[in-house]
């Protein structure tokens, strides 16, 4: 076991309920993403390495590969991560939470090196 912080890709998608609303409402879930997006960078125990977002070659819903948008991140525990997943049940947007217009799934791994325990000569 190593004490270095889990490497989790957060795969983020967005989902039909949200294609189907009228352009004057997509606003809401936008600013309730961002919302999103900036309590995952402030929650303690994650620190963001970087974010990709394919909205520009990904056009309409995705619920898995390839996903709509990526955030890489250095996680403390497998609790924080659920705790970040869980960001998407309690961010609300009118009536509903965010998971009504968008879905996240987190990989999780570790930096990519070479193990101490792998003889390399």
């Amino acid at each position: 076991m190593t004490d270095q912080p889990l490497r989790v890709l957060f795969c983020m998608g967005i989902n039909q309920n949200f294609f189907d609303l009228p352009k004057s409402q997509i606003g809401m879930v936008w600013t309730a993403f961002a919302g999103m997006l900036a309590e995952l960078a402030a929650t303690e125990g994650v620190t963001v390495l970087g974010t990709m977002d394919d909205d520009s070659h990904l056009v309409g819903p995705s619920a898995g590969w390839p996903w709509t948008c990526y955030v890489l991140a250095d996680v403390v525990d497998q609790p924080t991560v659920r705790d970040v997943c869980n960001l998407f049940r309690t961010t609300m947007i009118g009536e509903h939470a965010l998971w009504r217009y968008a879905t996240i799934e987190a990989r999780i791994g570790r930096e990519l090196t070479i193990r101490s325990d792998v003889p390399t000569a």
